[in-house]
């Protein structure tokens, strides 16, 4: 991915945050400056920290639904 470095002033980002959120999800990354200095930087999520582990499978156990009392009783189950 070619990844382009940008600035943007903070008020600008809160004003038009769909604008730079569209930006950073097309692989820019922007850096994000109060008084002219950096403060924060937005980048693309990769590959990597996009991923989900399926922990429990709730549809296993009820096709139409679980209660949170035996979604809690699982979890209890799982970390012991």
């Amino acid at each position: 991915m070619n990844t382009k470095l940008k600035t943007v002033g903070l008020k600008e980002l809160r004003e038009n945050m769909e604008k730079y959120i569209s930006r950073v999800d097309k692989g820019e990354s922007i850096t994000v400056l109060r008084r002219n200095e950096p403060i924060f930087r937005l980048t693309p999520v990769d590959e990597e920290e996009m991923g989900w582990e399926t922990v429990i499978d709730f549809t296993e156990i009820n096709p139409r639904g679980v209660s949170g009392k035996e979604i809690l009783k699982r979890l209890k189950k799982i970390n012991g």
